[in-house]
């Protein structure tokens, strides 16, 4: 009787787990509708940490595991990596503008750390690559388990025209190591990284954020910090049309961040064909 019991028992919390398990991890079809309206392909994954369990949502599943280049989204550990190889010492360190003209004209000027980050300033970052050297930067890319690990490149910088991927799953878990400052590094420099990265905040909420561009597809991602807990996102999108192209990153996760409540109504985004910084 009590051996029944007990198999009964068991089988009722592994069906129990199973069933969350899956409610947790759940594939979006639905979120489709946000792509086709900005004419877009590509996938979003979103983590949401609000409440006592955690809710894993993915359109287009097999995307979300493919890596690609990071783009400029690499300037979120990149930072890191400078703050720690002592190339840069604060936020108020000047980058002085080497004089070359650039198609982006927040490029065209000194910068510092919070500037360079807003501006997606590559030329900054260029310089940064150029004194941690590959060597170590590929140290640092296997301290923190970066994608693929591979900073080699025939040409350019190795975060948009080498070797170096990585996925959007991988992406969300680099995410959720800086949101708890758990990354390896001073607790100062995740810090102040986090706040270089603030895009808009409210009353109660924070969004913190980066995009990225390759040339033949995009990314944005980044969390909204709300007193209940954060929620993760990565998105990443073709783009065929270039610049024309760059608004949708936005877009397209604000359009879904609001359908899930994750944004409120007010940071809505207007469809438009202005190009934004990479």
């Amino acid at each position: 009787m009590n051996i029944r019991y007990f198999i009964f028992f068991f089988l009722s919390v592994f069906t129990t787990s199973e069933a969350l398990a899956q409610e947790k991890n759940s594939e979006r079809p639905n979120w489709k509708v946000f792509f086709e309206s900005r004419e877009a392909s590509g996938t979003i994954l979103i983590v949401d940490s609000r409440g006592l369990s955690e809710k894993v949502s993915v359109y287009d599943g097999i995307r979300a595991n493919k890596r690609y280049s990071p783009a400029s989204t690499f300037k979120i550990p990149h930072t890191l990596f400078a703050l720690d190889a002592g190339i840069v010492k604060d936020e108020f360190q000047i980058f002085p503008w080497d004089g070359i003209k650039r198609g982006y004209e927040p490029h065209n000027q000194d910068q510092n750390l919070r500037s360079a980050m807003r501006n997606s300033a590559l030329w900054v970052y260029a310089n940064i690559a150029k004194e941690i050297g590959e060597k170590k930067a590929k140290a640092y890319l296997e301290m923190i388990d970066y994608g693929n690990m591979d900073p080699s490149t025939e040409n350019g910088a190795y975060w948009v025209n080498g070797k170096l991927s990585i996925s959007a799953a991988e992406q969300i878990t680099l995410l959720k190591k800086l949101y708890k400052n758990e990354l390896p590094f001073k607790l100062e420099h995740q810090l102040l990284l986090k706040d270089i990265m603030i895009v808009e905040a409210g009353k109660d909420w924070i969004l913190r954020a980066k995009t990225g561009w390759e040339g033949r597809y995009g990314w944005w991602v980044g969390w909204v910090e709300w007193p209940s807990g954060p929620v993760f996102f990565a998105l990443n999108i073709d783009t065929p049309n270039r610049w024309e192209d760059l608004y949708k990153r936005e877009a397209i996760a604000r359009d879904i961040l609001l359908s899930i409540q994750a944004l409120p109504p007010s940071t809505s985004m207007q469809p438009t064909a202005k190009a934004s910084a990479d």
